[in-house]
């Protein structure tokens, strides 16, 4: 499957961007979704993660309440809305799938990556 993630941008602190993270190659609903982040000089971290039919999901603690996670099978396509967004959201988002069903929050779990999307959150 390949991703391609969009919708990144320049924000002010507590604005909004929706992300998009488009499959083809392959139905999307053969896999769970995660998104991901990476400031500069940091490791990739977690941000959220959404089961096959999309009725689970898991937040980071740093985003829960914030940001939601949501998938439309129909159009292969996973998003990330991101709400109250604060300078320390800003990073390279990426999104990514994984075969398990276990929602998995590790990186190395997930076998199909995007290229990233940046986001910057201006204070």
């Amino acid at each position: 499957v390949q991703l391609q993630a969009s919708g990144g941008g320049l924000v002010q602190t507590g604005g909004s961007l929706r992300l998009s993270c488009a499959a083809s190659g392959r139905p999307l609903s053969s896999y769970g979704m995660g998104w991901f982040r990476q400031a500069p000089g940091k490791e990739r971290e977690f941000v959220a993660t959404i089961s096959r039919g999309g009725g689970g999901t898991k937040y980071a603690d740093s985003v829960k309440g914030r940001f939601a996670i949501s998938r439309d099978n129909a159009k292969n396509t996973v998003y990330l809305q991101m709400n109250s967004l604060k300078p320390e959201d800003t990073a390279v988002y990426y999104c990514a799938a994984r075969s398990s069903t276990y929602p998995y929050t590790s990186p190395n779990e997930y076998q199909y990556w995007g290229q990233g999307t940046q986001v910057t959150v201006s204070s």
